[in-house]
């Protein structure tokens, strides 16, 4: 089979309503090689460098409340920190670099996603971001203002 490991995505694709920062930035524990109160952390297998992990809310209005927050896995041999929250928000919206994921079945015996990044962002405002958040109603009202103008 051609697909073996880690599939490529694009981060679109994992999260296309965006998705916010709820958690800290922590490295994952090697639970094998942590031993006796000593932390070891976890390696990548494929690239051997070290795995950090962050909690993110999924933005997509029709995920189940239960399934909104998703631990994202960065590979990177610094720790990565988050962009500033939005001014006047909790909220801090943030994007990722060079997404994988890696579907496995879990504990419960249904299929779940393993997501690894490379990087983590703020997120980028381009036209097609600002016309993916724009409501339609709001556009309308854009529009006619750009006409009276």
């Amino acid at each position: 089979m051609a697909l073996q490991g880690p599939i490529p995505v694009t981060f679109d694709q994992v999260f296309p309503h965006g998705c916010y920062v709820v958690g800290q930035v922590e490295p994952v524990k090697d639970f094998d090689a942590s031993t006796g109160g000593r932390f070891v952390q976890s390696r990548d297998k494929t690239t051997g460098d070290p795995v950090w992990q962050v909690a993110v809310m999924d933005a997509d209005p029709t995920v189940k409340a239960a399934g909104k927050t998703v631990a994202v896995k960065i590979l990177t041999h610094v720790q990565p920190v988050p962009p500033p929250p939005l001014p006047d928000s909790p909220f801090t919206p943030v994007e990722f670099d060079h997404v994988t994921v890696t579907p496995y079945v879990n504990g419960a015996g249904r299929l779940a996603y393993s997501i690894k990044v490379r990087a983590m962002r703020a997120p980028r405002t381009t036209a097609t971001t600002s016309a993916k958040s724009t409501s339609p109603a709001s556009a309308k009202e854009a529009a006619g203002k750009d006409l009276a103008a």
